[in-house]
């Protein structure tokens, strides 16, 4: 009996891990399939979900799962990673800004680099942002009106996002919104890690006229803990130029556009 139980608790291990590579490898699981290639009963593997939801490493949807969103480094640190790629996202977000806009920057390394190509471009726009760093660099263009939104700074999102934060957007009604997202799935829409963010993000998207979005591919079909917007709030999401195609797939059937990125060329 006690060996049956380790064997049986052997097997369920080794289950969850494969079950957690698929996750890594495509962003979804299907219980149909896993139950299937696993010889087990779709109530196993749903139960198997079950347990990895609940451990936070992956996120129940109809049918499946989908791949969760780990904790993000700090934005100063991300400002750093992968700079060409993030540069080329902001790019694309810059064609959507015109003279006499008033355009609001959340927090998101895609958005710092779009800070910097804002103020080189010197035209004359008002920006919005909770985030300071974001702030400090359109502080070097004179011809960019300057909005900062209040409250203390959530140190897990480097943003104001509280009550003060609602408070300053409740009052704005921003031309484009950029928003930052933890992660995109086609049949969730937008999600964030943290609650204070999630609201914040919502309750500025919906005083937006237009909101775009940059999605590193990493993020495709990952999902974090708390709803923001569905994806028919979203108007343009701004994807890598070498985007799974697959991965993509599941968005087509939204009126969202998206467009790519161009080739690194470094």
């Amino acid at each position: 009996m006690i060996r049956r139980v380790v064997v049986t608790e052997l097997l369920l291990h080794e289950r969850q891990a494969r079950i957690q590579e698929l996750l890594q490898q495509s962003g979804r699981v299907l219980a149909a399939e896993l139950a299937e290639s696993f010889g087990v009963s779709e109530d196993t593997i749903r139960r198997d979900l079950r347990e990895m939801a609940a451990a936070g490493l992956c996120k129940r949807v109809y049918g499946g799962a989908l791949r969760a969103v780990p904790e993000p480094s700090p934005l100063a640190e991300r400002d750093s990673e992968r700079p060409q790629a993030k540069a080329a996202l902001a790019a694309v977000l810059a064609e959507l800004v015109e003279p006499g806009m008033t355009v609001f920057l959340d927090a998101s390394s895609v958005n710092t680099a779009l800070a910097r190509l804002l103020v080189e471009r010197g035209e004359a726009i008002t920006v919005v942002t909770n985030t300071p760093s974001i702030a400090a660099i359109l502080m070097g263009s004179p011809e960019i009106e300057l909005i900062m939104i209040g409250g203390p700074i959530d140190r897990r999102v480097s943003a104001a996002v509280g009550a003060r934060a609602l408070r300053d957007a409740e009052l704005l009604r921003p031309d484009l919104c950029v928003l930052g997202a933890c992660g995109i799935a086609a049949e969730i829409g937008v999600t964030a890690l943290h609650l204070d963010d999630a609201e914040f993000k919502r309750v500025i998207a919906g005083r937006s006229r237009v909101v775009a979005l940059a999605i590193t591919s990493d993020k495709l079909g990952t999902v974090a803990a708390h709803d923001v917007v569905p994806l028919d709030d979203v108007g343009v999401m701004a994807v890598e130029y070498d985007a799974d195609e697959a991965a993509l797939a599941p968005y087509a059937t939204s009126d969202m556009k998206i467009l790519r990125a161009a080739a690194d060329r470094n």
